[in-house]
């Protein structure tokens, strides 16, 4: 517990400090940040403000964990070390991206295609590593598991290796992508991940005091290295915390690709590694609700062109929309909803599944008292 302490603790620091010296440097260096042409016409204010301030999120991930293990004496573990990687690769191709952005003068970073490779080879190579039996414990535990899970494994849901580690691509991509839709307006995806970061502290603290090795008996989790797990989980709330300092409205730096790819990477990680993938479904339902309507918006508008029996059906114009403009976040604004008044909101409604799917985890280990 001392150890989630210090983590939680040194990165609210590093990230709080850090990220002011981020913010200076990046606007001395004129890493600024481009906005959409086609986005709401209040945001063309934010042109210029420094962005890729994800660098200060992860550095102080890394920071406070790593001060934890050695201030504590004790070695990483293998699904700390993979967490880890995850979150920086998928926040390296977001780095990428954002750079692009800044040295070309641009708002399109990397082409969609070439940021998907990128994606694909960070996931494919945590999840071969995950389920690699080089990473075996001495119960045989591998960091992630063959088996889909909910709240724990579904034993009757195993998949075969080659399935498992592509279902971990899905959720890997799908999840870092939709922080990204996410992280449209200051402060909504910063304060959002604090609070699914948070959830997964308390879930894998609560698998710890709960493993098999510790309490035996039809309610332990048997979840490889959830103590560990639950530091890093910690230093990720303080540091996105710290980090919302200086994103909230009006924002003084942006979290960029960087910060919004490596955080979704994390949040897959955390699924896979405790086990609970479609857990990450209620929890981040925030998430969910904003790429839903990204999707519902692209297939609506394509449909209704090339399509006279979608039409028909729907009774639709070619080109229909069904938001005045996606992300959903967005489509409020045009409403007429104030930023902080549509942040705060979506806030509302992501403690609202943060706190319903602690419930569901909690009376599921209940039921089986």
């Amino acid at each position: 517990m001392r150890a989630i302490l210090l983590g939680g603790g040194i990165a609210l620091l590093v990230s709080l400090l850090g990220t002011r010296v981020a913010i200076t440097q990046f606007t001395r260096l004129g890493y600024g940040q481009e906005i959409r042409d086609d986005g709401p016409t209040s945001h063309h204010t934010k042109r210029g403000t420094p962005t890729m301030g994800g660098v200060a999120i992860i550095g102080a991930v890394i920071v406070g964990y790593f001060a934890a293990k050695l201030i504590t004496l004790s070695a990483p573990s293998a699904s700390g070390l993979l967490l880890l990687f995850l979150l920086v690769g998928c926040g390296l191709v977001g780095f990428l991206d954002d750079f692009i952005k800044i040295y070309k003068q641009r708002s399109l970073g990397l082409r969609s295609k070439a940021k998907i490779v990128g994606q694909t080879l960070v996931a494919l190579t945590f999840g071969a590593l995950a389920l690699s039996p080089w990473l075996e414990d001495e119960s045989g535990r591998t960091p992630a598991s063959e088996k889909i899970s909910f709240l724990r494994e579904i034993d009757w849901l195993t998949l075969p290796v080659i399935v498992a580690v592509l279902l971990i691509w899905v959720i890997v991509t799908g999840t870092s992508n939709a922080v990204n839709l996410a992280d449209g307006l200051d402060g909504l995806a910063t304060g959002a991940c604090v609070m699914v970061f948070g959830a997964y502290m308390l879930v894998n603290i609560w698998q710890s005091s709960q493993s098999c090795e510790n309490s035996p008996g039809p309610q332990c989790y048997d979840v490889r290295d959830p103590l560990d797990l639950a530091i890093i989980a910690a230093a990720l709330t303080g540091a996105c915390f710290g980090f919302l300092w200086w994103n909230a409205s009006p924002a003084a730096i942006f979290m960029g690709d960087t910060g919004s790819l490596g955080l979704g990477g994390a949040l897959a990680g955390f699924a896979v590694l405790t086990r609970t993938e479609l857990l990450l479904l209620l929890l981040g339902g925030l998430f969910v609700i904003i790429t839903l309507s990204v999707m519902v918006q692209v297939s609506v508008f394509k449909f209704s062109r090339k399509s006279g029996l979608f039409r028909t059906v729907f009774r639709v114009q070619p080109g229909h929309r069904v938001f005045r403009i996606a992300p959903l976040h967005h489509h409020f604004e045009q409403l007429g909803w104030e930023q902080v008044t549509v942040v705060i909101r979506f806030w509302i409604i992501t403690g609202l599944f943060v706190a319903t799917g602690l419930g569901v985890f909690y009376a599921e280990w209940v039921a089986r008292l």
